[in-house]
């Protein structure tokens, strides 16, 4: 992470940071920078993201996902923007997809760890909610030098052409479209698919290119010959259609999807959607300066569920979690959202914002499964420092009752969706529907911050730890060697906490404007209504 990154502390700071992501964010999408795309246009192909934008409908946007996959990731390797491939969801002939277009500007469109792991994650947005999938292929293979961490576990490149079929047994429809090399191992992942191109003079699929078949067997041919569009649409009937170019070879597939069958829905509640009592740009206004102090959720909810729409349950139990059903954009949903100011419980006691409790973490419980019952998705909203602690909490057990949340959340079947407006620490974030616990689309808003503890707390013990294991080795520790310790810990920790560092790891699925977070969850909540497949609601053995 550069040292321009910069932890929010402030609203103004929350505003300067927005700006900054967004700045990033269009370096990212340069992909390999302005020489390798005038390479790609040269070679007659365009690049991966001018290809998604001839694909997808005039009048929608492209949704894209995993933006920051690999960043700052493979610096020694001259870096992975986006993790070398581009990957969302568009409208393709008023159908919504998922898109995976390698970008040949990275690396060739090598793959890196994260490009499988990003990969992975389109495959399991795909099959999660019944959303077609295109591959737009164009890639040199696996990363040679890192095939170690890539190539041979159960979350690696192979992974991938199991989803296919696995993918394709659902009924899930796949196109794959060869518009460069398709190469080795990554050739099964267009044929493996429901229907293949290639772009004549552009696009080859072979399992090993002509110098490795000349190494291999002493054989001489060209790739053309090898595996170009004529061998493969002439000869060996590996592809199903020839494409003149790009252009054409989009177009086409904008028809294949054009002439798909009808789809059933998951048939979520739906009305007229009806906008939020607040203006959704108040969101950021619904912050403090200072993000250490408390603040009232319900002020954030105001700009996102549609105005008159929310039925707390449980309002005067468990306050430092909200609970409640409520409209986004007309959708029915379930909300959970840690509840960050300070409260007072009947018997006078107070509890701390951002603090799941006994009483909190069993409202939730029952709600979730309320929420599954009566088959409404549900929107989780992060800003949690953890589980209550101290002789009190574990003498009223608050272990078990944590337990019973994060059971309630395990085994929820309909649609999760998760935003991390803020700290997502410890076991809180499993409760709270953490990467673990499959969201359907898990966002974050550049305020978040995800780590085991806060950072304070960490470099406290981290530098206990460090200052001892030098005590044991007979090293005297001055005041100033130790709070120089800790100012290198904290250091540390704070990038690893930061939203881009999760970002880059595809922890979240993105970092959006706090403004847009509406958008997001009416958006998600669509796709998730293709999948018609709810499972009833089960659970094990649980602490009551």
């Amino acid at each position: 992470m550069s040292n321009n990154d910069s932890t929010p502390s402030t609203e103004q700071d929350l505003h300067s940071l927005i700006q900054e992501i967004n700045k990033t964010e269009a370096e990212i999408k340069k992909g390999g920078g302005e020489k390798r795309i005038k390479k790609q246009h040269d070679k007659g192909k365009l690049t991966a993201r001018e290809r998604i934008d001839r694909l997808v409908d005039e009048e929608s946007s492209f949704r894209e996902l995993g933006l920051w996959a690999g960043h700052q990731m493979y610096e020694e390797e001259g870096g992975c923007p986006a993790g070398g491939v581009v990957v969302g969801i568009g409208s393709v002939s008023g159908r919504d997809c998922v898109l995976v277009a390698n970008d040949a500007t990275v690396k060739a469109g090598a793959w890196f760890p994260i490009t499988a792991k990003k990969n992975l994650r389109a495959q399991e947005i795909a099959l999660e909610n019944h959303l077609p999938i295109i591959y737009l292929v164009d890639s040199a293979g696996v990363y040679l030098p890192m095939q170690d961490e890539i190539f041979p576990d159960k979350e690696h490149f192979g992974r991938i052409f199991r989803n296919n079929a696995k993918i394709s047994a659902e009924g899930i429809p796949q196109i794959a479209a060869i518009m460069g090399s398709c190469v080795a191992g990554g050739a099964y992942l267009p044929i493996m698919s429901d229907e293949a191109l290639i772009v004549d003079g552009t696009g080859s699929v072979f399992l090993a290119g002509s110098y490795l078949v000349k190494a291999a067997i002493g054989e001489e041919v060209d790739n053309e010959t090898l595996g170009g569009a004529t061998t493969h649409t002439e000869i060996s009937g590996v592809t199903d259609y020839k494409m003149k170019d790009d252009e054409e070879c989009l177009s086409t597939v904008r028809d294949l999807v054009d002439k798909l069958g009808p789809f059933d829905t998951a048939g979520f509640n739906r009305k007229e959607s009806v906008g939020p009592s607040r203006d959704v740009t108040e969101i950021l206004d619904a912050f403090p300066d200072d993000r250490s102090k408390p603040y009232d959720m319900h002020n954030v909810l105001e700009c996102i569920v549609d105005e008159d729409s929310f039925t707390e349950y449980k309002k005067g139990y468990g306050q430092t979690l909200i609970t409640g059903f409520a409209r986004v954009d007309g959708w029915s949903v379930g909300i959970v959202a840690n509840q960050r100011k300070v409260t007072r419980t009947q018997k006078g006691e107070m509890q701390v914002g951002g603090v799941i409790y006994s009483d909190s973490a069993d409202k939730a419980a029952r709600f979730i499964m309320n929420c599954n019952q009566k088959k409404i998705p549900i929107v989780f909203l992060q800003d949690v420092t953890g589980f209550m602690i101290g002789k009190r909490s574990e003498h009223g057990g608050i272990i078990k009752d944590g337990a019973k949340m994060v059971n309630a959340v395990s085994n929820s079947t309909v649609p999760k969706i998760t935003i991390v407006v803020g700290n997502s620490y410890g076991a809180g974030n499993y409760a709270m529907c953490g990467r673990a616990y499959d969201p359907r689309f898990i966002y974050a808003w550049p305020s978040a911050r995800i780590a085991v503890m806060g950072g304070t707390q960490a470099a406290k013990v981290l530098t206990q730890i460090r200052v001892s294991s030098l005590e044991k080795q007979g090293k005297e520790i001055t005041e100033e060697e130790e709070l120089e310790i800790m100012k290198e810990i904290s250091e540390s920790y704070e990038e690893q906490t930061d939203v881009r560092y999760a970002a880059a790891r595809l922890w979240v699925d993105g970092i959006i404007n706090p403004i847009k977070t509406r958008q997001r969850i009416s958006e998600s909540i669509r796709y998730a209504n293709h999948n018609p497949d709810i499972e009833d609601f089960k659970t094990g053995v649980m602490q009551v």
